[in-house]
């Protein structure tokens, strides 16, 4: 994995995830309960709010409340693994860490509008996890959320690894207008790659394609060749991730090897760090490029035009032999393998290495993943101090995040003495034991977002949970690709959040439809200066030079 600082278009920053997420009036960073600010802008927590708190905490230390605690969770409750009084995670907070939850269980699809609608009228709980940064920037204002930056000096482990990775200049963007920020975000030790194109692989190479494609153009010669030699599929590529965004997973894969960004991690702005400013990335020659490509899959015959088709569609097409590429990703594809076998079917599949492009072979930069926020009301707390130092050990400290992972040794899995864990035989999470009886997370309440930012964090952590095909695959991008560096983030204060957060969404709703009609020929290329204009009609400019405005007040 390679990082550079010095590439003319860079990663993308979007007026949604960003300037949403980034900018907002400074109210909430009061101190109403902790104790007194000191000079460097940190706050001292008082022994009144430190009941149940470790003298003695640090990075490393095992958290323990020195009496009992209980502290009020906003829980998401995912239908695949709802919670559960008796798990073992919550029997072991209790009895290895003092720790209990008074729980407000909110089911997954109701989430964010029901963590909304609890912390604007302030019902909040404490601790309000699965979080992504951006979430957080509207209820800074009305001072519902905890300005945690006050607080790091609490926080041994967290500071440690922000350190550790190099991740000053990610988490300074998460900084309001204020200076302070207002999430602990999920972190990652290495860049986030999961998505790809998963093939058919006796089909590729009855095409007489043994190697991946090391480009998006040889990819498209690829499909060619694989829809020539198999006559009985109907298209060669048929793209899942597509019924909510435009190719949605694809174009985000894409994007940084034409130098913008599409799909799932589409932004109306993008960094061009040889100019020093932003540009608008929909209406870019890069973009052009990126969406124009994928249009001539189409336009050839061999990628499905069906790109509204759900999910189960998509995987379907595949199964059935009717596809020989389909977007997947390191999880999804034990997925496939079970529905294949379901089926009766002996289909070998395998995950292409994400091709090069036009702008070199490029992976988004951010390690920044769903993250937590605090409720401000817990500063009154007299255990708010144990519950940052709870919240530092669970989260990011190394064994805190080990646990919840895997669970407890002896229990739901065994460590060797080469520190290499193996999950028990009756239990099961993704391909590890895929066939087991009980899961990790089901049954257990292990490798949970709620208790586990990003999925592991470390990237020992992380590997430890992949199959070796996975962490071969993951290791071979991460090897080949240049991490794009981290963009500035522009803080746009209160009146240019809301002038621009109007603009933002329906500049994104007409570039999302124009880009469906150009992807599907059902609006020519050719129009691509109308479309330009139509763009710029829309306040496209107007948006651009806000940001670039708020970026040079920066200095």
């Amino acid at each position: 994995m390679r990082t550079t600082r010095t590439r003319s278009a860079v990663a993308a920053a979007s007026l949604t995830a960003l300037a949403l997420g980034l900018s907002a009036c400074s109210g909430g960073g009061d101190d109403d309960g902790g104790g007194d600010a000191t000079e460097a802008g940190g706050v001292t927590i008082d022994a009144e709010h430190s009941v149940g708190a470790m003298e003695d905490f640090a990075a490393g230390t095992t958290f323990k409340a020195t009496e009992p605690v209980d502290f009020s969770l906003m829980y998401r409750d995912h239908p695949n693994y709802p919670a559960k009084d008796e798990w073992s995670i919550f029997k072991h907070l209790e009895g290895d860490h003092n720790v209990t939850f008074t729980r407000t269980d909110i089911p997954l699809a109701d989430w964010d509008q029901k963590k909304a609608l609890l912390i604007g009228s302030g019902e909040a709980s404490e601790l309000i996890p699965v979080t992504y940064p951006g979430q957080e920037a509207q209820f800074v204002s009305g001072g519902a959320v905890l300005p945690v930056s006050d607080y790091l000096e609490y926080m041994p482990n967290y500071s440690e690894k922000i350190e550790k990775w190099g991740l000053e200049e990610e988490v300074d963007n998460l900084r309001q207008e204020d200076g302070k920020y207002y999430i602990l975000p999920g972190i990652r030790e290495v860049p986030d790659v999961q998505y790809t194109v998963m093939v058919n692989d006796a089909m590729w190479k009855k095409a007489g394609i043994t190697e991946d494609p090391a480009t998006w153009d040889e990819f498209t010669e690829a499909l060619k060749k694989v829809q020539e030699a198999n006559p009985e599929i109907d298209y060669a590529f048929s793209d899942r991730w597509t019924d909510v965004t435009t190719n949605g997973a694809l174009l985000n894969v894409m994007g940084p090897n034409f130098g913008a960004a599409g799909g799932w991690g589409y932004s109306n702005t993008w960094y061009d760090a040889e100019a020093g400013k932003y540009v608008f990335n929909g209406t870019s020659d890069a973009y052009e490029q990126l969406v124009g490509t994928v249009h001539s899959w189409v336009d050839a015959g061999v990628m499905d035009p069906e790109i509204t088709q759900s999910d189960d569609q998509a995987k379907q097409k595949f199964v059935s032999g009717k596809s020989a590429a389909v977007t997947s990703n390191t999880q999804e594809i034990t997925a496939y393998r079970t529905a294949i076998a379901d089926a009766g079917k002996d289909i070998p599949t395998r995950l292409l290495t994400i091709p090069a492009g036009p702008a070199g072979n490029n992976i988004a930069s951010g390690r920044l993943s769903s993250g937590l926020m605090i409720s401000s009301k817990a500063a009154e707390s007299p255990h708010f101090k144990a519950l940052l130092q709870y919240v530092d050990w669970q989260y990011y400290s190394d064994e805190g995040m080990e646990f919840a992972q895997w669970g407890v040794a002896g229990e739901t899995y065994d460590k060797g003495g080469d520190g290499v864990r193996t999950l028990k035989d009756d239990i099961g999470w993704n391909a590890l034991n895929a066939d087991a009886p009980k899961k990790l997370n089901t049954d257990f309440g292990y490798s949970n977002g709620v208790f586990l930012h990003a999925n592991g964090s470390s990237q020992e952590l992380l590997e430890s949970m992949m199959s070796d095909e996975v962490k071969e695959w993951t290791r071979s991008v991460l090897d080949a690709k240049e991490v794009l560096p981290v963009a500035p983030a522009p803080r746009l204060n209160e009146m240019e959040l809301e002038q621009n957060s109007l603009l933002d969404t329906q500049l994104k709703d007409a570039v999302q439809a124009a880009t469906a009609g150009f992807i599907t020929g059902q609006r020519s290329l050719d129009e691509w200066d109308a479309y330009v204009a139509e763009i710029e009609g829309l306040g496209a400019t107007q948006l651009v030079e806000t940001v670039n405005t708020a970026l040079e007040r920066q200095g």
